[in-house]
């Protein structure tokens, strides 16, 4: 509920019957308890559960929280003490041997009070348990005057107990002290029995609810404070008729919404239309100048002395301003955006702005993605270099028979761009709503000599200053990837164990399904002036707008449809220079196109290059304004300014045009779908299309048959303006049903906003307003209506068994007597569930770009570049166990920076082919096999492995992954490394001067083994936290360091590590 009294939201529980405690852990996070066996964790931003945790005592009744502890009473008698991050248990405490009536928590003291096992049943205990948090141990019981059923500490000066019974007696104690009958108070209850008790933040009230229904308040001040910082508080009012209160109109802040109003359909006098008001927020007062000039800066906060020029907290306010101050941009926004960014940007949206990661010590393990994602759709991470094309990423993922033929495919080249999209797109599919990056397909992409030739490959210091003009910069690289892919397509000459989609019903035509798409076939005729036409046919993946000459000299606001300048762009007409055949030299010739077939997918690039196309733009928003105005309330007035019943008239259901508000209706010149014809002298019909047209003309898919087409806009790619940066680019995305149902388990359509990794949905009018001011247009999807219909949009894994078995090495100078693993056999092929040891080792690209803080911190900027350089996995079963099967060195383009040595092993010229000695393959053959193993179903075990996921560009299922770092580590205590496990728990010595993958592989197995041992298979969990405990302890006393072989000797023959597997 809100303070007000409103209810804010339900939430329906399948066992709410049953339920018996909440525990508001933070703002947004709420714990629910009752007689079950599990609790369960509600976000309370999203109104979804996220977390079920088991209870190994069922009867969760009564919960507390402190800095250390969760604590969980139980209708069994006993106090659990849980962990605050896993909810496992730490402590447990039996209380009470019959039930637990209530207990509190205060400092280092646990009180509880309850009832006792007797001859006769459950009897009211006099003594009060009371246990020191310190020791986990009980100290002495406290015995009271009364029948404890509450209690409460009260500690003001001392740490006092409030011992209540269900009577009404109420008694004062020190919780180590000894009760006095003179300090028992007696509370009047309307009714027999008190029901529940609690005191206030503050420590000032007390408040009684008995089995009448009253609240009975004690306070120890006529006007206690509830809170520490306490508003006043806001009750629900009735709806007052017959008296209704007197209000002061010279009270500003009085709400009006005292006034009770009747339920009315008619419109009300304070419903002014949009046009006739205009919101005129407060604007932030401008800092004193004194203030600035005495400022000192630390860091980014700044000091200065109060010059007490005026009150504390109290700023005067103008409440009218001229129009020319409030549009001027003279005077720099505060916040929220602050004084060094550029003025104009008060007017962009926070999610339309560049999102940026901010990195700690744990690197992004602590980033809150969800806070700019609370969808279930994939994000995509900005560090990477050339990762400006992540909008059209997403927009390709999000057009299903794109997806599915890119997931459908699979060839041999090491660089193909389709095969890494579809990798990629494989990763969006699994994710829900963890962010993805595209690191692979970037690698891929900068490969591509066609991609570097067009400028579309950005060096670091371009991309960070934002030299780059984004828009010209995604159409290109728009053009490039919808041609590479129709190519990467063409190429059906694959082996069987590679071919996927490309020799299915997919594409049984030489032409590529890419082709089918996208392409629309034209005829080129060129006619010279000596009359001699010639006839060439063509065909193109998307075009470009072309508009009208000397539009932005018309400033009259001439209507011009955006139908009809797309179809002077697609039937283009234009007079050049050419060679005629006839003629035998170059002439001036008319050069016109026909449309022979028009595409499935009609892709636009809008090209707003310049000052002229933005003003066109505008100026048609303005004019399209206006006709819709004029077509549903009259004549337009240079104000702006609409009678009352102009404005009824606009939210009128006639004409089928349905707005919620005026500012929906503004910077809109693009339309939502669109209608094209082919006529019978090869011409091209194209017009603006409503949903009222689908009554006039008939359904889109009963005209299809006539050479009629609707297309739908599924998408816009915007260029988000920012003179400092470059900008940024987003996208708007119609996300369809089957999306939603594969995600969500829901069948509807939502247009999103998808800004790297924020995700939000939005109102579809949002995806065609351009205030070309700061948002600019850049690509346009429209697809036609039914699409999915003509497609197969069936994906068949196209990884094959086969990438497992035996391969030839890159690398000239390999030998069979420098082989590290003996491949798979086919009577060894992983099942579901079987373990697989995997470790990887990296070299870095691109160093680490940090700045040192005035305060001697350091700050991240961007993070190390790294590459995978070996994978290692090792058999986990069989007679083979602890032999690797893959050890695979990774080979590379790039340059290395660092080879790492010390950590990776990886010396220079381990990865260049023509010196190499090792078993070098690409790394698309060895994703290949990981791919192939993750897909299966194996469960890998290896220490750190989320990193080496993340590295190698993997998305694991979490059930699929069995991590040792996690497995042996305490809550809030630092992770232990790989050798120090090692040196413990198997009296091993590894990782001597350099690390070796296989070595780490075959030893986070052993610790697994010996993890299932200690642990009994995960059924004695107790017993393996004093296994931890021990463990830490004797870290703590090594400083973590193993000893050198002539020093300290293994813990296995310690008596500490005896004495600890003894419990």
């Amino acid at each position: 509920m809100a303070r007000g009294g409103l209810i804010i939201f339900d939430y329906l529980l399948d066992e709410s019957e049953d339920m018996h405690s909440l525990l508001l852990t933070d703002s947004s996070t709420l714990l629910v308890g009752g007689l079950q066996n599990h609790i369960l964790e509600i976000d309370l931003n999203t109104v979804q559960e996220t977390q079920k945790y088991t209870v190994e005592t069922p009867g969760v009744t009564i919960m507390r929280q402190t800095n250390r502890f969760f604590f969980c009473g139980h209708t069994s008698g006993k106090v659990s003490l849980r962990d605050l991050r896993t909810f496992k248990v730490e402590h447990e405490f039996d209380a009470f041997s019959g039930s637990l009536s209530d207990f509190d928590v205060h400092g280092n003291l646990l009180a509880a009070c309850g009832f006792s096992s007797r001859l006769t049943g459950l009897a009211c205990d006099r003594f009060l348990k009371v246990y020191d948090l310190r020791m986990m141990r009980a100290i002495t019981p406290l015995q009271v005057h009364v029948d404890p059923a509450f209690l409460r500490f009260i500690p003001t000066y001392t740490s006092r107990l409030a011992i209540i019974s269900q009577s009404g007696q109420c008694q004062f104690c020190e919780p180590t002290g000894l009760a006095n009958p003179a300090d028992i108070f007696h509370v009047n209850p309307v009714g027999p029995l008190l029901m529940t008790f609690d005191v206030s933040a503050s420590k000032q009230a007390l408040a009684f609810g008995d089995s009448e229904g009253c609240v009975h308040l004690w306070t120890d001040s006529p006007e206690p404070s509830f809170n520490p910082y306490s508003r006043e508080t806001e009750f629900a009012l009735p709806c007052l008729v017959d008296s209704l209160p007197p209000l002061d109109w010279s009270q500003d802040l009085l709400p009006l919404s005292l006034i009770p109003v009747p339920l009315t359909t008619d419109t009300l006098l304070s419903d002014w239309p949009a046009a006739n008001s205009a919101p005129a927020p407060r604007r932030a007062p401008p800092v004193d100048a004194e203030i600035l000039r005495t400022m000192k800066k630390v860091g980014f906060i700044g000091y200065a002395p109060n010059p007490r020029t005026r009150l504390r907290n109290q700023i005067p306010y103008r409440l009218k301003e001229s129009d020319s101050e409030f549009d001027s941009f003279s005077q720099v926004t505060e916040s929220p955006i602050g004084r060094e960014e550029e003025p104009h940007l008060h007017m962009v949206s926070k999610k339309y702005r560049k999102v940026t990661i901010k990195y700690s010590k744990l690197g992004l393990e602590d980033f809150d993605f969800k806070h700019y994602n609370k969808t279930l759709f994939a994000g995509l991470e900005p560090h990477i270099p050339n990762a400006y094309c992540n909008c059209m990423i997403q927009v390709l993922y999000f057009l299903e028979p794109v997806r599915c033929l890119i997931q459908n495919h699979l060839c041999q080249k090491e660089f193909c761009l389709a095969c890494e999209l579809g990798f990629l797109f494989h990763m969006l599919d699994l994710s829900r709503g963890d962010p993805c990056q595209g690191s692979n397909f970037l690698r891929a992409f900068r490969t591509i000599p066609e991609a570097s030739a067009l400028g579309l490959i950005l060096a670091d210091s371009d991309e960070a200053s934002g030299k780059g003009n984004l828009a010209r910069l995604i159409q290109r690289w728009n053009r490039f990837i919808l041609t590479q892919l129709h190519q990467d397509m063409q190429e059906l000459e694959v082996p069987q164990a590679y071919r996927g989609a490309g020799g299915s019903s997919f594409c049984s035509s030489g032409d590529s399904v890419i082709g089918q798409l996208f392409s629309c076939e034209m005829e080129n005729c060129s006619l010279c002036r000596c009359g001699s036409e010639t006839v060439r046919a063509s065909s193109t993946l998307l075009f470009t707008l072309s508009y009208p000459e000397g539009s932005n000299s018309d400033k009259t606001g001439k209507n011009c449809d955006f139908a009809q300048v797309l179809k002077r762009s697609i039937c283009l007409e234009q007079n050049t220079q050419a060679w005629c055949d006839n003629c035998e030299k170059y002439q001036p010739t008319i050069q016109t196109r026909n449309i022979r077939h028009l595409p499935d997918i009609l892709v636009i690039n809008c090209e707003v290059n310049s000052l002229k196309e933005a003003d066109f733009w505008r100026m048609q928003a303005e004019v399209a304004f206006k006709m819709a105005i004029k077509k549903h309330g009259g004549e337009i007035s240079k104000n702006k300014e609409f009678a009352l019943a102009d404005w009824k008239e606009l939210g009128s259901p006639e004409g089928m045009l349905m707005y919620s508000s005026i500012e929906e209706l503004k910077n809109v010149w693009l339309p939502f779908s669109i209608r094209m014809k082919m006529t019978k002298n090869k011409g091209l019909d194209v017009c603006n299309w409503t949903d009222g047209d689908e009554i006039q003309w008939g359904p889109a898919r009963a005209e299809e048959e006539h050479g009629v087409f609707v297309y739908d806009l599924m998408a816009t790619v915007v260029h988000i303006l920012d003179s400092r940066t470059g900008g940024s680019l987003v996208a708007h995305i119609k996300v369809g049903e089957t999306y939603h149902q594969r995600k969500e388990g829901v069948t509807h359509q939502q247009w999103y906003l998808f800004n790297d990794f924020l995700i939000e949905p939005i109102d579809k009018h949002e995806a065609v307003q351009f205030d070309m001011n700061w948002k600019v247009p850049a690509i346009l999807y429209y697809v036609k209506r039914n699409l999915n219909s003509k497609y197969n949009l069936n994906i068949k894994n196209p990884i094959e068994a086969s990438v497992l078995l035996a391969e030839a090495s890159l690398a000239r100078k390999q030998r069979k007597t420098h082989t590290t693993f003996i491949p798979l056999m086919l009577n060894e092929m992983p099942q579901v569930g079987d373990l697989v040891g995997l470790d990887a080792e990296f070299v870095t690209l691109n160093e680490e770009e940090a700045e040192l803080r005035s305060d001697g911190t350091k700050s991240t900027i961007k993070p190390s570049q790294m590459s995978v350089a070996r994978i290692t996995c090792v058999r986990g079963q069989g007679p083979n166990e602890g032999i690797p099967f893959i050890d695979d060195y990774i080979s590379t383009q790039e340059q290395v920076v660092d080879y790492l040595t010390q950590y990776s092993g990886i010396k220079p010229g381990d990865l260049d082919a023509k010196i190499s000695s090792k078993h070098l393959t690409t790394l698309k053959s060895t994703y290949l096999k990981l791919r192939f193993l993750i897909d299966i179903g194996v469960k890998f075990v290896g220490h750190g492995l989320q990193k080496d996921f993340r590295v190698i560009n993997l998305m694991v299922p979490k059930d699929q992954v069995l991590d040792t770092v996690y497995l042996f580590h305490m809550p809030r205590k630092r992770m232990i490394s790989l050798r120090f496990l090692a040196w413990y728990f198997l009296d091993l010595k590894i990782q001597g001067e350099t690390h070796d993958s296989i070595e780490d592989a075959r030893t986070a197995l052993q610790l697994y083994r010996k993890y299932l041992e200690l642990s009994k298979n995960g059924t004695e969990p107790e017993s393996f936290h004093k296994v931890l405990k021990g463990l830490y302890e004797k870290g703590r006393k090594m400083d973590w360091k193993v000893p050198e072989p002539e020093g300290q000797t293994s813990p296995k023959n310690a008596a500490v590590f005896s004495s600890v597997l003894g419990l």
